[in-house]
């Protein structure tokens, strides 16, 4: 995420770390690159020029000037200063005291809109409401259809609209049947159109006018930058938006409409969209996002996100293991199974502070997790409890199980190894309660 803007930043912030003192002229340098780095990520040029003006009035202040760490108070500017341009602080859901609370997502055609939907809906049923999804997208049959099939997927009821009815009853139709049903909240996904035209905007307008949803969500695609950025602005001036839902930010290297798009349109990034499955939805915290371009990582995001994961009865069941020294394969495998829950490793890298930049350093195959899981599900029970019964022929029955070498089964039993000597080290007093209390919320 951001990869290209965070290298540049992270570069031009580097040559200061060095310097006992900085002058005027340091500082003018620098914020010239710093400048060069955000235009090059296609921020809008207004908010660039804000950015700089707001982080030299400070920096050339006494606060950096005649600080005795130059380098740390000029990141800290920086920091504060981006987490500004970013909306200042996380704008959650404002769902009203109304029942059905209504939500109504707008958006282009392939901003993924329809996904979105059932993500919000995945994201509230966790937070203990009870949604219902709905299309009211007459004009493509196969948007309700989708939407169908994810509700299926997530568990969350669907209300199944005939393409021949108007939006505007299709959505009647929908809250009466949430009332029923005793559904809280009614996730309402419409239709997009590939440009923004009058038709799309009158019926926004006649939905909103009509239920006057507590939230008008616009869904926005990172990928196009600055566009995504003038969609957002016409959208908020013709239909009024609440929010914004910015997806495929995975993707995006520049982050050029993540930092551009509130100052803009004074529309808060309420989402981000990080990935295709339906959990891959992000509450946005400019903080976070702001420490994760400077290269200070995010830990809260990866707590939360194992938290979800991580399943918390096992993860009491293997500290108990671990404490008699009797971790085996099969808790090996289950631990491989809900480290992949995360992300990849890459993705989970991304949030520790000081790997972003040196991400494309590491030669890691994501495949290698995938062939360990793999190799332990060749093995029989008895193996995967007592490996030290591993001999040259069950090696080889092993490989020829998994589809791999006896060099690869060699190379996992010696990971395991290696692993209890580590888990035998974290058995002194303290040490594994708190590993476990900060990363599995025990």
């Amino acid at each position: 995420m951001f990869e290209g803007l965070s290298e540049r930043l992270e570069n031009a912030l580097e040559k200061f770390k060095d310097k006992g003192k900085l002058s005027e002229d340091d500082i003018k340098k620098g914020l010239r690159e710093i400048k060069l780095a955000l235009l090059e990520a296609d921020v809008n040029y207004k908010v660039v020029k804000n950015f700089i003006k707001r982080v030299e009035e400070r920096a050339l202040s006494s606060e950096v000037i005649e600080s005795l760490t130059p380098f740390q108070q000029l990141v800290k500017i920086v920091y504060e200063e981006l987490v500004k341009t970013l909306g200042g602080e996380a704008k959650g859901l404002d769902l009203g005291g109304q029942r059905p609370a209504k939500i109504l997502l707008a958006g282009l055609q392939g901003s993924g809109k329809t996904t979105t939907a059932a993500k919000l809906a995945l994201f509230l049923k966790k937070k203990g409401y009870n949604p219902l999804l709905v299309s009211a997208d007459i004009y493509r049959p196969a948007a309700i259809k989708q939407l169908k099939v994810l509700a299926e997927k997530i568990g969350v009821p669907f209300y199944e609209a005939d393409p021949s009815q108007k939006p505007v009853e299709i959505v009647s139709k929908a809250i009466e049947m949430a009332k029923d049903m005793g559904r809280d909240i009614v996730i309402i996904d419409t239709a997009g159109r590939l440009h923004i035209d009058e038709a799309l905007m009158e019926e926004l307008v006649e939905l909103k006018q009509t239920f006057n949803p507590s939230e008008v969500l616009l869904v926005a695609d990172a990928m196009m930058g600055q566009d995504a950025v003038n969609v957002a602005k016409t959208f908020n001036e013709r239909v009024g938006v609440t929010g914004i839902v910015l997806t495929k930010v995975e993707g995006d290297a520049r982050g050029g409409a993540a930092l551009s798009i509130k100052e803009i349109t004074g529309c808060p990034i309420k989402f981000l969209g990080v990935g295709e499955k339906v959990e891959a939805l992000e509450v946005f915290y400019p903080e976070r996002l702001a420490g994760r371009i400077l290269g200070m990582g995010d830990i809260l995001t990866l707590i939360e996100k194992a938290q979800e994961a991580f399943d918390l009865k096992k993860a009491k069941e293997l500290e108990k293991k671990i404490k008699k020294l009797q971790f085996d394969l099969e808790d090996l495998r289950e631990q491989l199974r809900q480290m992949r829950k995360l992300g990849t490793v890459k993705e989970i890298l991304e949030f520790l502070p000081g790997i972003g930049r040196k991400l494309g350093e590491l030669d890691f195959d994501e495949k290698e997790l995938i062939k360990m899981e793999a190799i332990i599900n060749s093995m029989t029970k008895e193996e995967r409890r007592n490996p030290k019964i591993i001999n040259a022929s069950r090696k080889r029955r092993i490989a020829r199980g998994s589809g791999t070498t006896v060099q690869d089964v060699n190379k996992l039993l010696k990971s395991y190894e290696e692993m209890k000597k580590l888990l035998k080290h974290m058995r002194k007093p303290g040490r594994m309660q708190s590993f476990l209390r900060r990363f599995l919320g025990m």
